[in-house]
């Protein structure tokens, strides 16, 4: 059994599984459901592999992301899952911390998310000795939109680094097409691979590279509600 799955049968099939220590980029446009593909993998993470969970959130409040798997009656173990908030505060909602739940001020504050995260996987690894564990970061645009390229590098390379060490799996969301390409050829020598997402005549289409020989076909794919269905191949 391999060290870690997606948990979209197609490409774990496709790729025979993820080596621990893997940190990845999960890259493609808007309106493509990289949000949703990310709380489905953490779901399966979390449920079926039984991993920690350490999601870092520039988009929504750890609030709607619990509520989001609530109304779509996907029940957490709450015991595996942590969030780094950094949209409340920014937005002068009440900022309460918990086991579950840290906040950041903001997506500006990378020193503040680092020491999150890092209390999170000193929580998971040392306290209640779960070894597998996956850092997922959504999303990376919001971040590049407040700090610099090298600084963000930076950033990222203590964490990638830590996921090599802890033989743990990262995963970074990025909008393409919202970038200049410089900085993605930048931040992409920190991953060992990629799932890109493309919209082609309306229709959504994933695949996997650079974790396997050879990268994997495109995929089409629907999402209905929490479901996502393969739909075909090219």
């Amino acid at each position: 059994m391999s060290d870690y799955s997606i948990g979209i049968k197609e490409l774990d099939d496709a790729i025979g599984g993820i080596k621990k220590g893997s940190n990845i980029m999960l890259i493609g446009p808007p309106m493509s459901g990289k949000e949703s593909i990310l709380k489905l993998i953490a779901y399966h993470g979390a449920v079926n592999n039984e991993n920690a969970i350490i999601t870092v959130t520039t988009r929504e409040s750890a609030a709607h992301i619990l509520e989001w798997f609530k109304e779509n009656k996907l029940a957490l173990p709450l015991s595996k899952i942590a969030i780094v908030d950094c949209v409340t505060k920014t937005l002068g909602g009440a900022a309460v911390e918990n086991e579950n739940i840290k906040i950041a001020s903001s997506p500006v504050d990378l020193t503040g998310i680092g020491v999150k995260i890092s209390q999170f996987f000193e929580d998971f690894f040392m306290k209640k000795n779960m070894r597998k564990i996956q850092l997922h970061i959504n999303s990376l645009s919001t971040i590049l939109m407040y700090s610099n390229i090298q600084t963000v590098f930076r950033f990222l390379h203590v964490f990638t680094g830590r996921i090599k060490a802890a033989g743990a799996l990262g995963i970074y969301v990025i909008e393409s097409g919202m970038h200049d390409e410089q900085a993605i050829a930048t931040l992409k020598q920190l991953f060992d691979g990629m799932i890109e997402i493309k919209i082609e005549n309306d229709k959504n289409f994933l695949r996997v590279a650079g974790l396997s020989s050879k990268p994997t076909p495109w995929f089409e794919y629907e999402l209905e509600g929490v479901c996502l269905k393969i739909t075909g191949g090219k």
